[in-house]
């Protein structure tokens, strides 16, 4: 079927007296200067051709609900980071250029942050008889719940294991810097532990910059996960009152989004009386969410029998390590707990970076420098080692080559689309590199039946890990 509207990409960035050409309309610097035949979208004189107008615009429409739009729209994706910096008042003028050539329908999102930065709705100046804003479905949030407790957050959370060391050294301000970054971008959800190093105290400090130079409708969208990987001792209310303080007091909320708790030996059920100390703060509002991390299916169900509240679980989940699809997802489906996913990218083995390497041959390939991508390749050997892993790297390029993406939105997309996933991890090098643009390109891609039937195709002739390993976090438990 033939497409009835087209998105251009609007150009805000250009001095307001440049000259543009945006489908058939020209402009030279006055709005006064339009070419007679310059395409309008907008309502015409009482002399123009009904045959025009209608070329000109369409009716979208369901019963009785009716919008007439422009058949081709000004797309705002732009605004919303990685395209360049945006002057406020030029921008404004561009669009008043667009609506006076009568192309005056525009299309934005929630999640598309410049207005957020500014405050500002450039709209506002707009005649409102000219303009018509199509609001677009938000696919980059999601929301995991338990009861009457939930918790909205982006479907790419933003790791930061990466601040705990072997990444390289991170510097305070540049680290705080990118997160606003990341968050102007829409990638708004940071996950941290009170074992990584200086995490939480780094979002503390960006949170306050939020506060001070983002609009207050900016922190609806911003979201700090943490973890709680306690020693093992004794449970009592106390201890765990004053752990969730500290973590409290070094983000600097008075009430932790999400808490994920983590255990290291089951045969110690001391796990139960901590989480039940959990809930009691969260009656408190000192947690708005109680979740877990690294937990495995058989402890689930025994946490959930117990009244424990918990929203979701975060394990490790990539096209090589599908454990959680076996076991997990089906409890969740039955419990409605989410999965949120580390390992995604297996710290970046799932990369161009090492497509077409041979790591047996000493200084031939990438290093394996982080601890995270030591850790990953280890998981490689256990499911099949290299070659195998080449077959699928250059699988997914293929795919990623097909729809103008990279591998790693690939991998993290596949998993995204997997049963029980509300989110998926990516690591962030605050301030050394980021990734914010391929991790945009995520929402907008459709893997269809033959991407997916070859990237599982791949996937399955690698070892069962369920076997090999055991359940979800069992690699932390192992003698």
């Amino acid at each position: 079927m033939a497409s009835s509207t087209i998105f251009p990409s609007l150009n805000l960035f250009q001095s307001k007296n440049s000259t543009k050409l945006i489908t058939s309309t020209r402009f030279s610097g006055s709005r006064q200067q339009l070419r007679p035949n310059s395409v309008k979208c907008c309502s015409k004189s009482a002399t123009a051709a009904t045959e025009e107008a209608t070329a000109r615009q369409i009716t979208v429409k369901n019963g009785n609900d009716s919008l007439d739009i422009c058949r081709v729209l000004n797309g705002m994706w732009q605004t919303s980071g990685a395209w360049g910096r945006i002057d406020r008042d030029d921008a404004v003028e561009a669009m008043l250029r667009y609506a006076d050539a009568g192309l005056s329908t525009f299309d934005m999102a929630d999640h598309f942050k410049w207005e957020a930065k500014t405050g500002y709705n450039p709209v506002r100046k707009l005649n409102p008889n000219q303009i018509q804003c199509v609001i677009t479905e938000d696919n980059s949030r999601s929301i995991v719940k338990n009861g009457n407790d939930s918790l909205e957050i982006c479907k790419v959370v933003n790791g930061m294991w990466q601040t705990s060391g072997g990444w390289g050294r991170i510097d305070r301000n540049n680290a705080v810097d990118a997160m606003l970054q990341y968050a102007d971008a829409g990638l708004a959800t940071f996950d941290m532990a009170d074992i990584y190093g200086p995490a939480e105290d780094l979002y503390g400090i960006f949170i306050n910059r939020v506060r001070r130079e983002r609009p207050p409708e900016y922190l609806e969208k911003v979201r700090g996960l943490t973890k709680w990987v306690p020693p093992r001792v004794k449970m009592t209310s106390s201890y765990v009152r004053e752990n969730i303080d500290v973590s409290r007091k070094r983000m600097d909320v008075p009430s932790l989004d999400m808490l994920q708790f983590h255990w290291w030996d089951y045969s110690n059920p001391g796990y139960l009386d901590a989480l039940k100390h959990l809930t009691d703060l969260k009656e408190e509002g000192k947690i708005k969410t109680v979740a877990l991390t690294n937990f495995d299916t058989e402890r689930l169900q025994i946490i959930l029998e117990n009244g424990i509240p918990v929203v979701s679980n975060q394990v490790q989940h990539s096209i090589v390590d599908m454990r959680p699809q076996q076991k997990m997802a089906e409890l969740c489906q039955l419990t409605g707990v989410k999965l949120i996913t580390y390992g995604t990218v297996m710290g970046g083995l799932l990369s161009e970076k090492f497509l077409d390497t041979n790591l047996a041959i000493p200084f031939a390939g990438p290093p394996l420098n982080t601890p995270s991508l030591q850790k990953y390749k280890r998981m490689v050997d256990a499911w099949g080692g290299w070659s195998l892993f080449q077959t699928l790297l250059q699988t997914l390029k293929k795919v990623a080559s097909k729809h103008g993406v990279t591998i790693p939105a690939v991998a993290v997309k596949y998993i995204l689309d997997q049963t029980a996933v509300a989110g998926s991890m990516v690591g962030v090098r605050l301030g050394l590199s980021d990734h914010i643009q391929d991790t945009n390109a995520i929402f907008s891609l459709v893997l269809d039946e033959e991407d997916v039937g070859s990237i599982q195709e791949v996937s399955k002739r690698g070892k069962d890990l369920l076997r090999v390993i055991g359940d979800c976090g069992d690699e932390y438990r192992r003698a």
